[in-house]
């Protein structure tokens, strides 16, 4: 059975950085990795993504300040935030899928993560 766990959110300034993390388990294939984020009253929007092969794609709120990293030996994903603002704000959750789905669409994605609060003060 496969487990997403996000860790490493918490309470940043604007204009600060923070690196939220992710562990999978369970996995009998090689995942691509999504990350999502709702902020309170919005919908679920694409972060980022990276393929199993380590290509990555990006969604507009992250181009140029966030970086989205694996690490397939400790079955992590990494989500780097930099000068981040208060719209930056929301829960981040972390997605798998088997590959050959749109990286940037929710539907694409099978297994989610419970997601983690991130807050970004002005």
């Amino acid at each position: 059975q496969v487990h997403l766990v996000e860790s490493g959110g918490g309470l940043v300034q604007a204009g600060g950085s923070l690196r939220v993390s992710c562990v999978g388990s369970g996995f009998d294939f090689t995942p691509d990795f999504g990350w999502f984020r709702q902020a309170s009253g919005k919908e679920r929007e694409f972060v980022a993504a990276i393929t199993g092969t380590g290509g990555t794609w990006y969604g507009d709120p992250a181009k140029g300040r966030f970086t989205v990293a694996r690490d397939n030996a400790k079955n992590t994903v990494y989500l780097h935030m930099n000068r981040l603002k208060s719209e930056d704000t929301g829960v981040y959750y972390c997605a798998a899928q088997r590959g050959g789905g749109r990286l940037e669409s929710i539907g694409s994605y099978g297994y989610w993560g419970q997601g983690i609060q991130v807050t970004v003060a002005s």
